[in-house]
């Protein structure tokens, strides 16, 4: 009896994982081979799905449109983490305020967030072009516009993501030991060059962390497009995820979506390994 008391212990969560990790997985492979739209049985089409999905320019423009934003997303979250993570890092007046200020995006709604910078971004009401239009500039069209569109969402993430990191950095960089500091500035290295041979190998681990968390979160791109633009215009903000969810429960193309969706999970795997091969090789 006492023998089969580990077994129990674990018997709740081998439960969960079978009910909603193991099962709908395999469900998912097992779709990506049918077509289902819910209400009508499944109907075998092999991989028909998959021919489709390469040529489905639009879901190729969503994952262009996916790959754009994150190409501005990642460098900037981390530029912006790293350097507010230094500020707090020193010793100045209302530290602790400061941390709550940078960290209380993160825990506010994504879709008040959303709202919130659609009437700041507003082409006709928005407080920046109510600005733009008090200093005789012309307006912007920061969402109406294909080439600035999906530019003006990675802001907008950034801003509501970005505390998060800073307090990742701000661990990271207060386990640095403070002897390698006072080792340099001894031999008169500069700021620059005890930032750079320093402080970002010391980091990296967690440098990898922010990387990994980023592309995770910019390749989950949705509620913001989904809110301020719908994929428009013209569907440069259409992310892949946003496209995906469309297909389910917009089209109930239910097999064709699980295809896109088991095609995007391989794709963010290569990409965050890739990743991981470049920060190993840079440090």
């Amino acid at each position: 009896m006492k023998k089969q008391i580990p077994y129990w212990l674990v018997s709740p969560y081998l439960l969960y994982f079978a009910v909603f990790v193991a099962f709908p997985v395999a469900f998912s492979v097992v779709l990506t081979f049918h077509s289902w739209n819910i209400i009508s049985p499944m109907t075998f089409v092999g991989l028909d799905n998959y021919r489709r999905l390469f040529s489905d320019r639009l879901f190729w423009q969503a994952i262009y449109n996916t790959l754009r934003f994150l190409l501005v997303h990642i460098p900037l979250q981390i530029v912006v983490a790293l350097a507010l993570a230094e500020f707090l890092n020193q010793k100045i007046r209302g530290q602790a305020f400061f941390r709550g200020a940078f960290f209380l995006p993160v825990i506010v709604s994504g879709v008040v967030v959303t709202i919130l910078w659609q009437q700041l971004l507003g082409f006709n009401a928005g407080i920046l072009n109510r600005g733009l239009t008090a200093l005789s500039l012309p307006r912007v069209a920061w969402l109406e516009e294909p080439g600035i569109a999906m530019y003006a969402i990675a802001l907008m993430a950034t801003w509501k993501n970005v505390g998060l990191y800073v307090i990742l950095f701000l661990v990271g960089l207060q386990t640095v030991p403070v002897q390698y500091y006072e080792a340099a500035d001894m031999e008169g290295a500069t700021a620059w060059q005890k930032f750079r041979y320093i402080t970002l190998p010391m980091i990296n681990p967690t440098i990898f962390m922010v990387v990994v968390l980023s592309t995770i979160g910019g390749f989950s791109l949705f509620i913001e497009p989904y809110i301020m633009t719908e994929g428009g215009p013209l569907n440069s903000t259409l992310s892949a995820v946003m496209y995906i969810y469309k297909q389910a429960f917009q089209y109930y193309h239910m097999g064709y979506s699980a295809t896109l969706g088991f095609f995007f999970a391989l794709l963010i795997l290569g990409v965050v390994a890739i990743q991981k091969r470049y920060v190993e090789q840079e440090n």
